[in-house]
């Protein structure tokens, strides 16, 4: 009698299986890991803005020129959507509201200057697990 060679189905399923709990725990942190570098693109594409916008309230310029435009920030792909507010008293933002997968679609990261010049970063619109060092969740 000739023996067969091959896999039978029962190894075929088990590695099938086995693939298939890797993939189950890989796709996950994969996920979360696209989301933060898209939050973090998305901090670089505004952070340029505080210059400017640190400039005009330095300077005690009229704030209400302040706008994304005139801070040097157009739209990304990652930020659709940027609005920069300057109040006369030198309080102000910058805001993306990004574009990417489920966790960050929808969502406000804001850059804040205070009337005394510091700045913040408030991601608490996000999951704690994918926010910038630096950004609060407050």
């Amino acid at each position: 009698m000739r023996k067969t060679q091959g896999f039978t189905l029962i190894e075929l399923m088990i590695v099938v299986a086995i693939i298939a709990i890797l993939a189950a725990i890989a796709l996950p942190q994969y996920q979360g890991y696209v989301s933060k570098a898209q939050l973090g693109a998305a901090l670089a594409d505004i952070r340029p803005g505080k210059t400017t916008m640190e400039s005009v309230a330095q300077d005690s310029r009229d704030a209400s020129i302040v706008d994304a435009n005139y801070i040097g920030l157009s739209v990304t792909t990652r930020c659709p959507i940027i609005d920069a507010e300057l109040a006369a008293d030198g309080v102000g933002t910058i805001t993306c509201t990004m574009e990417g997968n489920s966790a960050v679609d929808g969502r406000d990261l804001v850059l804040r200057r205070t009337i005394d010049g510091t700045w913040t970063c408030d991601a608490s619109a996000f999951d704690a697990e994918i926010r910038p060092s630096g950004c609060t969740g407050s």
